[in-house]
This record gives structure tokens, sequence and C-alpha cells, in this order.
């Protein structure tokens, strides 16, 4: 067996000319993995359009309606920042059945990546900073309901704080919320995680990777989770247009390598989301997300998944 990948054609959608969304890293990702022989088209899997009663777990129903159907009010759809069209709603729906998908083979292989993901701030009854539904939340809530997993951990080391998915699990035993983000970042209100972890503007590779050393062993330690979710965002990158820290490529690889052999190394499931990335240079961009790939077959492989 080999690291499952989740990928889906739909995982691009149309997108204005000279929008800062990077719409088509997705499917470039999916291209570099194959060409660079991380992986091949075998061990890639497809995800299914999820039940709207799954996306219900989370999102309010009027609200996915309204998403779905294109008859959010204006300044709903602003709040988001991706303009609408049929094919993103699709998109959207789809890229929430990756994850899903993604923790299911991740409880059943130890380890599973995403190519797409992490949009934490979604909240029950809006969209916010290019998310619309919360694929956080929901895979967990779905997870839970098929009886999967009782206990899970959501490690969520995008720049951003993942105030969503914050608020939405604020008062839930059965769902740890960890977040170690730029604590001047986006969003300028931030949620109540189980733990936050904010780190100053500009911190580099080294500190950065002590500091996340100083929490996750022990987070797992207490937690003892059933399933890891794990957003692993390169807006940390030095060259990242919204993210105000300063890791290198070399600090991003060294950190998925550091989350993932910490935690499977421990015996616990983790299942990956890329989260965001907004350096401007594409190829660069695709490149430091296929970092959490690359990380994720060597982990797959030394452990003998």
């Amino acid at each position: 067996m080999n690291l499952p990948i989740i990928y889906h054609p739909n995982y691009v959608a149309p997108m204005p000319s000279g929008h800062r969304f990077p719409m088509a890293k997705f499917k470039l990702l999916y291209e570099m993995l194959l060409a660079d022989q991380v992986t091949n088209k075998s061990h890639f899997f497809s995800p299914q359009f999820p039940p709207l009663e799954w996306i219900e777990l989370i999102h309010n129903r009027n609200y996915i309606e309204g998403y779905c159907q294109g008859t959010l009010d204006p300044k709903a759809q602003r709040r988001i920042g991706l303009p609408w069209s049929e094919a993103l709603a699709n998109r959207t729906c789809i890229a929430v059945g990756g994850a899903i998908l993604t923790a299911q083979l991740a409880l059943k292989h130890g380890l599973a990546c995403n190519t797409a993901g992490g949009t934490h701030h979604a909240f029950p009854s809006y969209g916010s900073g290019f998310c619309i539904f919360n694929d956080l939340a929901i895979a967990a809530r779905v997870i839970q309901k098929l009886g999967l997993a009782v206990k899970i951990l959501i490690v969520d080391l995008d720049v951003h704080q993942g105030d969503g998915t914050a608020w939405i699990f604020q008062d839930d035993p059965t769902v740890f919320t960890f977040s170690m983000h730029c604590g001047i970042n986006f969003p300028s209100k931030k949620q109540v995680s189980d733990l936050d972890v904010p780190l100053p503007e500009g911190m580099d590779d080294d500190r950065y990777l002590q500091t996340l050393g100083e929490y996750l062993p022990d987070l797992l330690s207490e937690v003892k989770p059933d399933l890891i979710l794990y957003d692993a965002g390169v807006d940390t990158h030095i060259h990242d247009v919204l993210g105000k820290l300063a890791l290198t490529d070399t600090g991003i690889f060294r950190r998925e390598m550091q989350v993932l052999s910490t935690c499977v190394g421990a015996g616990y499931p983790v299942a990956c989301v890329i989260g965001g990335g907004y350096t401007k240079d594409m190829n660069s961009l695709v490149y430091t997300h296929s970092l959490l790939h690359r990380a994720a077959r060597d982990v797959f492989q030394q452990y003998r998944l």
C-alpha cells in the first residue's frame, strides 16, 4: 500500500482573471505530484459529492441553500471573497467530500492527504476569508456520526487562526482545536480555540519548529485522539503575500515531518488538508504545498503503514 492522496478535477473552478485566490494551484499540485513521482495515478482517490445532511451537521440549511443556489445577499458574498458561480458551488461541495474521504482513508491506513481543503474561516451561518463551508468541521462531525471516531484533534498550522473551527467546537469536549498562527494576522477578531498559540511577526524556521515542539507531543498525550485533522497551510512562508511569518521551504518540510512523525509515530492516524498559500509565484507555491505530500510519503513508508 502507498500513501492515499485525494483529488478531483472539480477542485478547480473558473475565477476572474487577476483574482488573488490561486485557484489553479489544485490541479497544478496534482500534476506536480505525478511529474515528480511522489505518487502515481493508482494511488489517487476521488471524492463523492456529500449528502446535504452531512453539510447540515455544521451549517444552517438557509445558508447552504442560499450559497448553493446563488441567492446570498451581496454583503454575505463579499465577506467570502470569492465571486459566486455554479461551478464554484459544486467545487465547494466536492472539496468537503474530499476532506471526509481523507479522514476515512486516514483511519483505514494511518495517514492520508488531500490536495485541497482547510476552509477554517467558515462559520455555521456565513462564509469568510475564501472559506464557504468548513471542511474540517464537517469531516469531524461526519466521522463521529458514522461511528468511526469519538475524540478528534484539529491541528491548525495555517498562518491565520482557525476562527470558524474554534467557534463551532467551543463547547464540544469531543473535538479539541489547536491553532498556531500569526497573532497580528487575519482575522482581526480572534475566537477562542482549546489551545491558541499566537506567534510574533517574522518568526523563522528554528523558532517556529521549537515552539511547535513545545506543544504538540504534550497535546497528543493529553487529548489521545482517535483521529487528527491537520491543516498544513503554507501561508507561513516568507514569500507569502498574506503571511507575515518567515518560514522557508526547508522549514515547512521540517514542519511536516515533525507533525507527521510525532503523530503517526505515537500511533495516531492523520488526515491532512493543504490550507492556505498565496505566494505570487505559482510554481513556487505549488512546490511548497507539495512538501506536505512528500513528507507524508516518507513517513508512510518509514512506518510501513
